[in-house]
């Protein structure tokens, strides 16, 4: 276990430098970066070699890159050159709140999706089935950006139960939560309720309805445990792709997280600080992959790393 994951570190290294020169590539090949930033502000060509050598940008490309790279081995991402403030230091005060957003979506697709993919496979093709897939169905169907805006006209703006935006009160995280949650949702349902109907016709579970146990202990102490696999799977995989920044859901709620950022980083053509989020956001993937894949041996212990 120990060599596996050191290896999948070095992996996971080596694929972040990878993501960080792809991205670095890219902005570069985009213009003038220096330019680009003070578009709409009133300068002049000293202007623009000042924030060009402040920055580095008269530097070769990859003398530039290998900057960077030593700045984030000492914990160093850059300026952000709007905020006149490091990058690191605004990327670490907005995590919080997408965290928080993250788990709370989270908990809130496991809580629905493991009931409903239960009672999908158990009662396949029963009305009770039938219903369980049409809302899973809705669930990957829906737009984000519409669900979001329905759930303010009704529950905020029709009612007046919750907030409509930002982050001022326990309240606050309900319907973002629900909005980014639904997608994971479905797509955890769909997943158990396969995983689940191909487990429930193997040899070993007939063997024990033969014993006489009952139902309830056959599915979620016998079956639900070797189907869990893809379902972390799908689990990590949206965890990972939540802490990348929920853009869409964070700008329509308002929330103060990476995804609003990137998103300002963007409309201020502020390269370096969009550079350190999607860093920062490739960096949170591979970390819950590399989480994902060492709970495997735990939940199956079948499983052993060579």
């Amino acid at each position: 276990m120990t060599q596996y994951v050191l290896r999948r570190l070095l992996l996971s290294f080596i694929t972040l430098v990878g993501v960080s020169f792809v991205i670095s590539a890219m902005l570069h090949l985009s213009g003038d970066p220096a330019t680009v930033m003070l578009a709409g502000v009133p300068y002049g060509l000293r202007d623009v070699e000042r924030l060009r050598h402040e920055l580095g940008l008269d530097k070769p490309f990859l003398l530039q890159y290998v900057d960077f790279l030593v700045g984030a081995l000492h914990g160093d991402l850059g300026p952000a050159v709007r905020f006149n403030r490091p990058a690191m230091e605004i990327i670490l005060e907005r995590i919080p709140a997408t965290v928080e957003l993250t788990l709370a979506s989270m908990l809130f697709a496991v809580a629905v999706a493991v009931p409903l993919g239960i009672l999908s496979a158990v009662r396949a093709n029963s009305p009770a089935d039938y219903a369980g897939r049409l809302l899973t169905l809705a669930g990957q169907a829906i737009p984000l950006f519409w669900l979001g805006i329905m759930l303010i006209l009704v529950f905020s703006v029709r009612l007046g139960w919750l907030p409509s935006a930002g982050r001022r009160e326990a309240s606050s995280i309900i319907l973002p939560a629900v909005t980014l949650g639904l997608y994971p949702m479905a797509r955890i349902a769909r997943t158990l309720r396969a995983s689940l109907l191909e487990v429930l016709s193997s040899d070993y579970i007939r063997t024990a309805y033969a014993k006489g146990l009952s139902e309830t202990r056959v599915t979620l102490r016998h079956a639900l445990q070797n189907a869990a696999l893809p379902v972390i799977t799908v689990v990590g995989l949206q965890v990972g792709t939540l802490l990348g920044g929920a853009v869409i859901t964070e700008t329509i709620f308002a929330w103060p997280g990476l995804g609003g950022l990137m998103i300002q980083a963007v409309e201020w053509r502020d390269f370096s600080l969009l550079r350190a989020i999607v860093a920062v956001a490739a960096a949170s993937v591979i970390l819950v992959n590399l989480l994902t894949d060492i709970l495997y041996a735990y939940v199956n212990p079948q499983i052993r790393y060579t």
